[in-house]
């Protein structure tokens, strides 16, 4: 493949790392271990997919109850959050309660 560079010692042209003519990468212990490691746990993945924890009947609407509850949870928490609190005009002027002179105290 690369019989011409090396008989006529000249470089790989552009970046070695990247492109159609790049260099290859040696293959390490280390790039090996850690594919047979990532080769193990696809296929412990793999077994523990494989092997259902409920039947196609148990799951069959497991969940109906639960979804139920947090849908109307849900629907108590929006109508609470959009509603606004209750406001009074004796908030509002309560900063005018500085004196009373007025009544008889």
């Amino acid at each position: 493949m690369f019989l011409t560079t090396v008989l006529l010692k000249k470089g790989i042209p552009g970046k070695q790392w990247i492109g159609k003519y790049r260099r290859p990468r040696p293959v390490t212990w280390q790039m090996e271990r850690a594919m047979i490691r990532r080769l193990e746990i696809e296929a412990e993945t793999e077994y523990w997919i494989s092997r259902p924890y409920m039947t196609k009947e148990q799951e069959h609407g497991h969940a109906a109850e639960r979804r139920h509850d947090r849908w109307e949870a849900f629907k108590v928490a929006k109508r609470v959050a959009t509603f606004p609190p209750h406001k009074f005009a004796e908030d509002h002027l309560n900063h005018l309660n500085i004196s009373k002179k007025w009544t008889a105290a």
